[in-house]
């Protein structure tokens, strides 16, 4: 295998999990970029029970998740803080993620610990405070 390849299997996702299980946040990310002028925005993030993910936006760019184990919803809100809309994301009913446009207020609640896949167009941008309810 390369010297950049990762291999995506059970043990390395079994050991980004238990990262997860030991940190304060209750979720671990691992970035796929290949370097620092990598422009596209690619990780995994493991998640447990229990994980706080603010409801927040991302303005310029769509977000594409894709779960590949354990059971989370995605929601939407509107502006007033209201959720709108539930996504049961389930890979094990064939539910594997969702497609998020740019703009769309969303944050997610974990059911079942996983990992997840998300992207997103272009290079990482910091949060502007106001993209978050």
């Amino acid at each position: 295998m390369s010297d950049t390849a990762k291999l995506l299997s059970d043990d390395f996702l079994d050991d980004l999990a238990q990262q997860a299980k030991t940190s304060p946040r209750l979720r671990m990310h691992c970035d796929m970029r290949t370097s620092g002028e990598d422009t596209s925005q690619r990780m995994l993030n493991a998640l447990e029970k229990g994980t706080i993910v603010p409801v927040h936006r991302h303005r310029y760019t769509t977000e594409t998740q894709l779960l590949l184990r354990g059971v989370i919803d995605v929601t939407f809100w509107d502006d007033d803080g209201h959720e709108i809309e539930r996504h049961r994301i389930d890979p094990k009913r064939g539910v594997y993620g969702i497609d998020i446009p740019a703009g769309v207020w969303h944050s997610l609640e974990v059911i079942e610990a996983g990992v997840l896949f998300e992207a997103k167009d272009g290079a990482y941008q910091p949060a502007d405070p106001k993209d978050f309810l």
